[in-house]
């Protein structure tokens, strides 16, 4: 079964573990392009090259770079004749031009293909996307949905074919592992790693971790166009030297960051145009067995489970007093922290995605078949 993947996102070392773990599936034979670099706003992602055994690694160039919805590969169609693959995984949103073209260049080559999506809102898209996402439902002969309401949006929207809840990607275990030895942190650490922008909800923690009492510290990982504002608010609530603001920390330092914590929170809310749709924060943290809060907005509760607190959306008493429990709870670790890990290993890891998503293949496969 020779699948080939497109997928932006696998620029990234990390992403790129997941392929691995395909690649090791019986009867799969898979290919996947990726661009030479993802451009973000000013800047540029470049193609990382860590985990590349057991598959074919295609680059190939991108128009419209950085353009989200309107990026297509402009030698697709010559790649996918020289391939000639029996499934193509369109690792994109169905209303994007890329899922478009990858469904179309599937359909001319006798090709299934898949797409998957995030998107947990029941939006309505102008013409050209309109059109796309009604052709990629109507050819596409599987999708992925990140989470459940993903799949209550395609289903809204008009699309019945086979769908599977699946987030895109997992976290690696061996990596996000929990600190070695006793914990070392002589006041209770909270922890927040993420963009700082209004519907992550950072200035939420700010005024909870003002009304707890004891001995604490706050460090606020990460960055963005709130900044200013947060240390403004953080001033203003009198929380000095207790708040430490670390803007970037290297990648591979992060899970050193998050095993240090004593708890993590992500307290998102809800906005017109969007809401949590999965919070990768979450199972990385529970990896590391911390415990973790989030608030009710998107995904975030059905992440948890029942291994982590869970406030109603911009409710900062209610966080407030998530974080005295976690506070005065001395086996916070092993109330929260143990059966989060346990959560993430037998739901959120790269090998658990990639053995999930190769059960859809073999599903597609038998669907043609008969």
């Amino acid at each position: 079964m020779r699948v080939l993947m497109i997928s932006k996102a696998c620029v990234a070392a990390t992403y790129q573990v997941k392929l691995a773990e395909i690649a090791r599936c019986p009867d799969v034979e898979l290919h996947v392009v990726v661009p030479p670099y993802w451009r973000e706003g000013r800047s540029r992602l470049w193609l990382e090259r860590a985990h590349v055994r057991g598959y074919q690694m295609h680059v190939a160039p991108l128009a419209l770079n950085g353009q989200f919805h309107l990026h297509f590969y402009p030698t697709l169609g010559r790649l996918m004749r020289q391939i000639a693959p029996d499934i193509v995984h369109i690792d994109e949103e169905p209303y994007n031009l890329a899922t478009w073209q990858a469904m179309r260049l599937a359909r001319r080559a006798g090709a299934q293909a898949l797409f998957f999506t995030w998107q947990n809102l029941l939006r309505r898209y102008a013409w050209p996307f309109s059109a796309l996402e009604r052709y990629n439902y109507a050819q596409a002969a599987y999708a992925i949905a990140g989470n459940a309401e993903a799949e209550q949006v395609l289903r809204a929207k008009g699309y019945r074919g086979p769908v599977e809840v699946l987030p895109q990607f997992g976290v690696d275990p061996e990596i996000y592992r929990p600190a070695e030895g006793p914990a070392t942190n002589d006041v209770l650490t909270i922890g927040y790693v993420g963009r700082l922008v209004p519907e992550k909800g950072v200035d939420l923690l700010l005024r909870a971790a003002a009304g707890l009492g004891g001995e604490w510290r706050l460090r606020i990982i990460g960055d963005g166009p709130e900044r200013a504002a947060l240390q403004g608010l953080a001033a203003e609530l009198g929380l000095g030297e207790r708040v430490e603001w670390v803007a970037r920390v290297p990648f591979a330092q992060v899970p050193a960051e998050m095993a240090r914590l004593d708890v993590l929170a992500l307290p998102s809310r809800t906005r017109p145009n969007w809401k949590e749709q999965f919070g990768r924060v979450l199972v990385e943290a529970m990896s590391c067995e911390v415990p973790v809060i989030g608030s009710d907005s998107g995904e975030i509760p059905h992440v948890l489970g029942e291994t982590g607190l869970v406030f109603p959306e911009g409710d900062a008493a209610a966080l407030g007093r998530c974080l005295e429990l976690v506070r005065d709870e001395p086996n916070r670790r092993g109330r929260w922290g143990r059966p989060g890990r346990q959560r993430v290993l037998e739901r959120y890891t790269q090998a658990h995605v990639a053995q999930r998503t190769c059960a859809i293949y073999g599903r597609m496969r038998e669907a043609r078949q008969g």
